[in-house]
């Protein structure tokens, strides 16, 4: 590919001093005249009918201005996940603001407006709420029993979708070799340094405006539509500066709040979530149980594969039947299996509501399929990349369940470029045999946009102004990931013009084109896409402008350097030729355009991990990475690299370590970020990243995505580099310390497990238990219904048995 003026060059974001100046403003620190704020009561049990709810005392607070409950606000039924106004299907409505049955720990009861924070917390302490206790089901499988209490209708199951290509019976018959194994992964937060926050006002037309740092600013408006019986008119969804997201974002949850309590009183109101609500009053990553069969020739050709995957989806269904079929995608573009089945079978449960997470299930499923693949090429005695290099799709091939094509898919080259950089890695001291050393790859992948699933448009404006410079208007919204700077990149490209004569407006719906939404890998596949037709556009109309100015035909002048160009070499500045298009002319320059994808290419990573295990207690260090993309076309370089690099950490918190766990009860047991213990930066490992640069034919300049694709293969990278170290045979995420060879065994008796959390004193379930007179562990025949493994010991190992003792 041709190299380009501004397009694959290193741009900081258009913030990024204010930012890091601290001069930006994120929306907790607006105010607005008149503004109140907002408190909420939210839900201590995970399931119960509210019997009475008495907010008398409340209202006669002096400060207070409003109190909400399901008593006075719309009940209305919706999925915060709409993203059109006559959706088809119409996705599963199961959710209220506010709700005469709580279903989760940290569900909506309750919330009031007053003059401060202070008197809002205040009257919220006064509200008088009565439950009717139902029962709590944490476990998707156990909720999908047929005696499980429903939260929904008759059934816990939201929904079972299946795909097939090839002949999945015919295809395990001619396996030399079958392999089947379950896994499970996490639920997890999202971890944005930013809380939730949202400002509501209505104006005296009776305007709602909703401002929040929203990914989903369009389909917001609709949802807030909705529920409040208001034409689209009259709702506005402005989306500012916005401190990181990762698909927490993309939906309402805590931002109605301020919404209800605003139509009720007049006047703006402010919420911002503690920590504690956004971890489990928002949105978290699926939990997962994957069921992975493959059949094999014994020269590793992979002939039939079944995947079954029953995701957690919380109380509600939200994203239920938007991630399970993101999922069921993917699972048909990775390598090149003949015959493949895949079920999905989203669950509802008394946890918090599961939503969008970056990656979208392509972590999940990804993780089981690459780990039992490097399972089975060892089974097979081969090394796991030749394994790879049989079966990973090649360019031109097709996605094997929808038959259109995924594009210019290059994973094999990936393999190729992570093999030569593994050259570069120093040789690994076991330090006298107190560590275990292993390494491991793995491949993962997402798509480039929605197309598929749904209309997968942008629309852009490109507006010149009188002295050559010119403004996007942008429904697209930037979380951090500097998207808005690519495309202002994709601007000044096709104009001729420095990128820093290009302003952005973005993410307001009343000056902005429609945007389905800032999710699915859209930002440079698609959004880019829009705004290139976009400046085309314009710079169309500017050759033909400076077509009369210099008298010249418009098809032989060229954009470049702000200004246009004549074959032979004369030429007009770009404010000269706007001068003549307005006033010869008589017209403005706007370059507008929609943009639909008619395609989703495969985005491809290959990732390679090295770890030292300690022997004496499991702990794993990650120290060497390697992770190889194939992008297209890098757009902005030091952008693209710091999404690779954060991907990863994102991965490595997956991995190792990040986990929201619950008790029988439905209570969350690590509610602050101290006690969750995210990820940092300082554990980072020595990074090699790089990218295959071929182009991809139906994206913008050759581009497609990145950000998500970056999170899919680090978990199973890493893992796998754990059983190649240890010889275990790792099925759950996230990794915990375990007995490795030669490692001490020892009997803790005074801390919980950090799985369940209960088996240090008792197992409730008489699994595991302390006999009285000898003070030793006994364990009984019987699976704990609490963690399902304690019988035979805690899995996590915080808590494990002395040989003796067994």
């Amino acid at each position: 590919m041709k190299d380009l003026t501004y397009i694959g060059k290193s741009y900081p974001v258009q913030d990024a001093a204010a930012k890091a100046t601290g001069e930006l403003l994120y929306v907790d620190d607006m105010t607005m005249p008149r503004m109140l704020y907002a408190k909420a009561l939210f839900s201590p049990i995970a399931h119960a009918r509210i019997k009475r709810i008495d907010t008398t005392a409340a209202e006669a607070l002096p400060g207070v201005w409003a109190v909400a409950t399901y008593q006075n606000t719309p009940q209305t039924r919706f999925n915060s996940t709409t993203r059109f106004y006559m959706q088809a299907p119409a996705p599963i409505e199961t959710e209220r603001i506010f709700d005469d049955t709580v279903r989760f720990v940290g569900d909506r009861v309750a919330a009031v407006a007053a003059e401060t924070e202070d008197i809002a917390q205040a009257a919220i302490d006064l509200i008088e709420v009565e439950y009717e206790p139902l029962p709590v089901v944490t476990d998707p499988l156990e909720a999908m029993r047929e005696d499980a209490y429903p939260l929904h209708g008759s059934s816990n199951i939201a929904l079972r979708i299946e795909k097939n290509s090839g002949d999945v019976a015919k295809g395990f018959r001619e396996a030399d070799r079958v392999f089947e194994d379950t896994y499970r992964t996490p639920a997890v937060h999202h971890c944005a340094i930013e809380p939730h926050t949202a400002i509501a006002e209505v104006d005296a037309q009776g305007r709602l405006t909703v401002t929040a740092p929203y990914q989903n600013t369009f389909g917001e408006r609709i949802v807030l539509s909705r529920i409040f019986g208001l034409p689209l008119s009259k709702v506005r969804v402005v989306s500012p500066t916005m401190g990181g997201a990762f698909g927490g974002k993309m939906e309402s949850s805590v931002e109605l709040i301020p919404a209800a309590l605003a139509m009720l009183c007049r006047r703006p109101v402010k919420f911002t979530a503690t920590r504690r609500e956004c971890m489990v009053s928002t949105r978290v990553r699926h939990a997962s149980v994957i069921t992975v069969k493959t059949g094999v020739k014994n020269d590793g050709t992979i002939v039939a594969q079944e995947i079954t995957a029953i995701t957690n989806t919380g109380a509600y269904a939200s994203s239920a039947g938007n991630v399970i079929g993101a999922m069921s995608a993917k699972v048909f573009k990775g390598y090149k299996t003949p015959n493949m089945r895949f079920v999905g079978i989203p669950v509802y449960t008394n946890t918090p509501v599961a939503g969008a997470m970056r990656g979208y299930g392509s972590p999940q499923v990804f993780f089981a399929m690459e780990r039992q693949l490097y399972k089975i090429a060892g089974a097979l005695g081969m090394n796991y990349t030749e394994l790879q290099m049989k079966n990973l799709v090649d360019p031109e091939d097709s996605d094997l369940f929808a038959g259109h094509p995924i594009g210019n898919p290059r994973p094999k080259d990936c393999v190729r470029r992570a093999m030569a950089l593994r050259q570069n890695w120093p040789d690994m001291d076991d330090e006298d045999g107190k560590y275990l050393i292993g390494e491991g790859w793995a491949m993962g992948l997402h798509g480039s946009g929605a197309f598929g699933s749904q209309i997968d448009q942008n629309c852009m404006v490109v507006k010149m102004n009188d002295d050559g410079t010119c403004v996007l208007h942008s429904g697209t919204h930037d979380m951090g990931n500097g998207q808005l700077m690519v495309q202002i990149q994709v601007v000044a490209e096709t104009l001729g013009i420095p990128p820093e004569q290009v302003a952005c407006v973005a993410s307001d719906t009343d000056v902005c084109g429609w945007n389905l939404g800032d999710f699915s890998s859209r930002g440079v596949y698609v959004s880019c896409g829009a705004v290139q037709k976009a400046a085309e556009d314009a710079a169309a109309q500017l050759r033909c402008a400076a077509a009369g100015l210099l008298g010249d035909q418009a098809e032989d002048i060229s954009l470049h350097d702000g200004r246009a160009w004549l074959p032979e070499g004369g030429s007009a500045s770009l404010a000269e030729v706007m001068n003549y298009a307005q006033s010869v002319q008589k017209h403005e320059i706007f370059g507008v355009a929609t943009h639909a994808s008619a395609h989703t290419p495969g985005s491809y990573g290959v990732h390679m991990a090295r770890v030292k295990v300690e022997k004496a207690t499991g702990a794993v260090t990650v120290t060497d990475y390697i992770a190889v993309h194939d992008v297209g076309r890098v757009m902005n370089r030091m952008g693209i690299e710091g999404q690779l690099e954060g991907g990863i950490q994102m991965g490595l918190g997956y991995a190792l370590r990040e986990e929201l766990t619950f008790d029988a009860a439905g209570q969350l047991r690590d509610s602050s970020l101290h006690s969750y213990r995210p990820f940092r930066a300082t554990e980072m490992p020595r990074l090699q990243t790089d990218f295959i640069e071929e182009g991809e034919p139906t994206g913008p300049y050759g581009a497609k995505s990145i950000s998500e694709c970056a999170v899919v293969p680090s978990a199973p990278a890493i893992i796998n580099a754990v059983c190649d170290a240890t010889g275990l045979d790792i099925h759950d995420l996230p990794y915990r310390p375990v007995k490795a060879e030669g490692g001490i065994r020892r009997l803790h008796t005074t801390e919980g497990c950090v799985f369940c959390g209960l088996c240090a004193k008792k197992c409730p379930y008489g699994a595991l238990s302390v006999d009285r007179q000898t003070k030793q562990w006994r364990v009984s025949d019987r699976r704990c219904r609490e963690c399902g493994l304690c019988a035979a010991a805690c899995p996590k190992h915080c808590l494990s048995l002395d040989n003796s003792v067994v």
